[in-house]
């Protein structure tokens, strides 16, 4: 059947995280995707956070999959020359510069459409159009200024920012949705157009329920589902909710049985309306069921503290393993807190790709995380990621540059 976005070629300016998520979607849906890099250094993840001298590190090796990389020295006449003849013959191009950096470097909007009407460019930037739109932002920036880490944490502690990179790879998501879209558009219209993610709206997407209880609480003074209810006083702003689920099913992290020496020994537990004469039978209490303090979700709203307290009694006679496979017998909704340890030995999620093993020439074999979407009429293959300009003679031969010419350039140092 080929590959979904077989035929599509993506100039790659992006990196760090944000952009080489996007792009490394793109190429594990089929894009040919041509990641230029600087000369002798490249992409700044190749040396960051190494664990094997002299090797590409984890960082970029995880976000770099099925690209091709050429290095251009983009300051010198020929190497813009051959920026402009890639340009013509690509269908995207994707970056994460600093704010008019592209500008710069003489590729602006009007310059771009002249060389390829067609051209989609896809910026990822750390603000929208506003005050902050010329400030530099990383992950932990847009996490504090999208509404995450205020929501996030315990309400007798600070603000917490998550260890999903809802920031960087996050925004890198919405992008590529975003890139997807122009292309389908294109189809009709014949025309590229410039598409834009900032970094604070798409962790504002992912907060987007705890705008919804801004609204809630501004309206009716509490939020009855968090754990400040009954008893604890509410502000003007959505607290932090600590493990509350923040929906119409309370949920809570509960202790398993060896939390004491294993940090990673709970569960997660939801205790949904339709289960509750179940969760009354597993947990032996069964008086809870015509009990009217417990009978009903509202009875029970002021008194989850007593009603988690009681599940975890029951709970810490279990591993999370043995209380995952009691409770799915009767369908209550819970899940382990599972390690990265224990995520990386998992054999389901090896054989669904969504963890995989690459094999690279210099680093040997490492765990790598798959694409997380399936296509059934698409299936991701995952190659390793380019070494620094390996593929630069294959990419300017493409663009019609002889083996003499290419030659001449690398000994001026074009590329």
């Amino acid at each position: 059947m080929g590959k979904a976005l077989e035929g599509v070629r993506i100039l790659d300016f992006t990196h760090v995280q944000s952009g080489p998520t996007c792009t490394q979607l793109l190429a594990w849906f089929g894009a040919d995707v041509v990641k230029v890099e600087r000369a002798g250094e490249g992409d700044i993840t190749r040396g960051q956070l190494r664990d094997i001298p002299d090797v590409d590190s984890l960082y970029f090796t995880m976000l770099n999959h099925n690209k091709r990389s050429i290095t251009i020295n983009t300051k010198t006449p020929q190497g813009k020359e051959v920026l402009e003849a890639l340009v013509r013959k690509c269908d995207v191009l994707v970056e994460n510069f600093a704010p008019g950096a592209l500008d710069r470097m003489g590729f602006t909007w009007e310059r771009i459409q002249q060389l390829n009407p067609r051209m989609i460019v896809a910026s990822i930037k750390g603000f929208g159009p506003g005050p902050y739109e010329d400030c530099k932002v990383y992950e932990n920036v847009a996490q504090c200024a999208g509404g995450a880490a205020s929501t996030t944490g315990f309400d007798d502690g600070p603000p917490l920012v998550t260890g999903a990179q809802i920031g960087d790879s996050g925004t890198g998501l919405h992008l590529a949705l975003g890139i997807v879209t122009a292309l389908y558009q294109r189809v009709r219209t014949g025309r590229g157009q410039r598409v834009m993610a900032a970094m604070q709206d798409g962790v504002l997407n992912l907060c987007r329920v705890k705008l919804r209880d801004q609204q809630r609480l501004a309206r009716n003074g509490v939020l009855q589902e968090y754990p400040q209810y009954p008893d604890g006083q509410f502000g003007e702003a959505v607290p932090r909710a600590g493990n509350a689920s923040g929906g119409g099913q309370p949920g809570s992290i509960l202790k398993c049985k060896g939390w004491e020496h294993d940090p990673n020994a709970y569960i997660y537990f939801i205790t949904q309306a339709p289960v509750w004469q179940a969760i009354c039978k597993v947990i032996g209490k069964e008086d809870w069921i015509t009990n009217p303090d417990y009978a009903t979700p509202a009875a029970r709203l002021p008194r989850l503290a007593e009603v988690f307290a009681t599940i975890e009694q029951w709970t810490m006679t279990k591993t999370k393993f043995e209380a995952m496979e009691i409770l799915n017998q009767y369908d209550i909704p819970c899940g382990p807190i599972l390690s990265m340890k224990e995520i990386a030995e998992d054999e389901s999620l090896r054989k669904t790709g969504t963890i995989v093993e690459v094999d690279h020439p210099k680093r040997g074999k490492y765990l790598s995380v798959g694409n997380p979407i399936k296509l059934s009429d698409s299936p991701t293959e995952v190659r390793r990621s380019p070494l620094l300009g390996e593929h630069t003679d294959d990419v300017m031969a493409e663009l019609g540059y002889t083996p003499a010419q290419i030659a001449e350039m690398r000994a001026a140092g074009v590329i």
